[in-house]
């Protein structure tokens, strides 16, 4: 009897140590789990307080992505510059800007020819995070093919990928020659370098798309497949590009495309930022078939930074309020207008270029991004103060 007391008590005792145990590492399991949430909503709500002071980045017009050298001084003078964000081109002149696997089995180069050996969006990752700036990876040739004989490679290799114009041949527009956007294995393409960059560099925050992406000219869509799909639609042949009902059925096409990019590079990365950076609207609609407003209502993008570059106060209020009023109220937080630094030989005067950011304060906008990095140069004064 003795003897069966002393084991029930033992296995009492066992037990309850047992208990204790697991009652320990719930605790511990729970703690944990509660200070990792309390970071992460620390680390989402200073992303969401703090004001975005942004630039693009390119290989245009600009030598900064070309040697790694460079791009530590680009990174060093945009720290001085008080810059959190550079948005850096990963997608031009037909080829990639970082070593693609896809680009490697496909065109049969992995990067840029002239940032062959190097990979450009390590190296700026790793000087921009020691700096606390973030980096975005802006695909800014989109759906566009060719440019001056840049990227003729593509509809070399893939002539089905052409976009047709009315009159049955390649589309050209504004010197660049376009893919079919509406394709889906077009779409598929720019789809998969996107969802590559972004698994690829683990600590990339975000993903753009531009004035071409997801964007088509008002004069494409004559790819018999498209047309037929029209016709099988609505019972019509287009009248002409610019017939109401032709455009929004395309601006439609490309609606579902952007909700179906979204919710695939959320789903292959969810913490990723998927920002546009579209032209005004409803140019951007009449002109590219782009409707922005439209994916911010809907919630398919993250930021959106319209490029509100215009040469006087009084247009660039009013685009800066147009674009503005389009944003629902809860989302304002959202808009980070682009502003023009530099194209070509043009930078804004100082006088100017402080005006265009007082209108975006005083309508209540904190941040905006600076097209592009180059522009600087010739306004360190008014960044550094």
């Amino acid at each position: 009897m003795k003897i069966q007391t002393k084991g029930l008590l033992e296995a009492m005792f066992n037990q309850r140590k047992m208990l204790r145990l697991i009652n320990f590492k719930l605790i511990l399991f729970l703690s944990i789990v509660f200070f990792s949430c309390k970071k992460e909503i620390t680390v989402a709500q200073n992303q969401a307080t703090t004001p975005t002071r942004g630039v693009w980045l390119t290989n245009v017009a600009s030598d900064a992505l070309y040697t790694k050298e460079n791009l530590r001084d680009a990174v060093a003078l945009c720290q001085k510059a008080k810059v959190n964000h550079i948005f850096v081109v990963m997608w031009n002149k037909g080829w990639t800007q970082y070593p693609s696997k896809i680009m490697e089995k496909t065109f049969g180069k992995a990067i840029e020819e002239k940032l062959s050996g190097r990979d450009p969006m390590r190296e700026l990752l790793d000087e921009a995070h020691a700096k606390n700036i973030k980096v975005t990876a802006w695909m800014e040739f989109g759906f566009a093919a060719e440019n001056q004989g840049f990227g003729k490679h593509i509809l070399e290799k893939y002539p089905n990928w052409a976009a047709l114009g009315n009159d049955g041949k390649p589309l050209v527009k504004n010197g660049f020659k376009w893919m079919n956007g509406f394709d889906p294995e077009v779409q598929g393409f720019m789809t998969s370098l996107m969802k590559e960059i972004i698994l690829q560099y683990p600590d990339l925050e975000g993903v753009q798309g531009d004035d071409r992406l997801p964007a088509m000219p008002v004069e494409s869509g004559y790819n018999p497949k498209l047309l037929a799909d029209y016709k099988a639609e609505t019972g019509r042949i287009p009248a002409s590009d610019k017939e109401e009902m032709w455009i929004d059925w395309r601006v439609n096409r490309l609606n579902n495309y952007m909700k179906t990019l979204y919710t695939e590079l959320k789903k292959t990365r969810p913490n990723i930022i998927v920002s546009m950076s579209p032209s005004v609207y409803p140019f951007s609609k009449t002109e590219y078939l782009q409707d922005w407003v439209t994916w911010v209502q809907n919630g398919w993008v993250d930021m959106v930074c319209p490029q509100l570059y215009r040469y006087d106060i009084e247009k660039y209020r009013a685009e800066l309020k147009k674009a503005y009023d389009f944003i629902p109220e809860n989302k304002k937080e959202m808009f980070v207008p682009g502003v023009l630094l530099k194209v070509g030989t043009y930078s804004p005067t100082p006088e100017y270029l402080d005006m265009m950011i007082q209108e975006n304060r005083k309508l209540g906008v904190k941040g905006e991004v600076f097209f592009f990095y180059e522009g600087i140069k010739n306004h360190q004064n008014y960044f550094e103060k």
